[in-house]
C-alpha cells in the first residue's frame, strides 16, 4: 500500500491502493482536512476533527455524502440528528442547512458532488 504524504500531489495516489484515515490526522482543538481529489464534478475532502470540535450550521449548494472513517459524530440535517459511528454514511441534501459536532475525535470522507 502507497503511504501519500502530505507533501504529495495527489495524483501521484491514483491507482495505488490506500487508507483514507492515513491520509489526515489529528490536531489537539483543531479540524483538520485535507482534499484528495477535486475536479469541476465535485471534490472528495477527508477530515479530522478533534474531539469536541464542530462545524456551525450551514448550507451547500450540491448534495455531500458523508463517510466515517474513525470515532463518532452528530449531524444534524433539517434539524433531525443523527449519530454516526465508524463505517456508517450519510447522504446530506443539496440546500439543506446541516452542522457536525464531534462525539469524540472522528474522521470522515466527504464527497460532494457539482451536477
Amino acid at each position: 500500500m502507497k503511504n501519500c504524504s502530505d507533501s504529495e500531489r495527489s495524483k501521484q495516489c491514483r491507482a495505488e491502493v490506500f487508507t483514507p484515515a492515513g491520509l489526515v490526522a489529528y490536531a489537539e482543538g483543531a479540524v483538520v482536512s485535507r482534499t484528495i481529489i477535486e475536479t469541476g464534478g465535485g471534490t472528495v475532502t477527508l477530515f479530522a476533527f478533534a474531539g469536541g470540535e464542530g462545524l456551525s450550521e450551514h448550507t451547500a449548494p450540491f448534495d455531500a455524502l458523508v463517510n466515517v472513517l474513525d470515532g463518532e459524530v452528530k449531524i444534524t440535517i433539517g434539524g433531525k440528528p443523527h449519530h454516526l459511528k465508524s463505517g456508517e454514511s450519510i447522504i446530506m441534501p443539496a440546500n439543506v442547512p446541516h452542522a457536525l459536532s464531534a462525539v469524540t475525535a472522528f474522521k470522515m470522507m466527504l464527497v460532494m458532488i457539482k451536477a
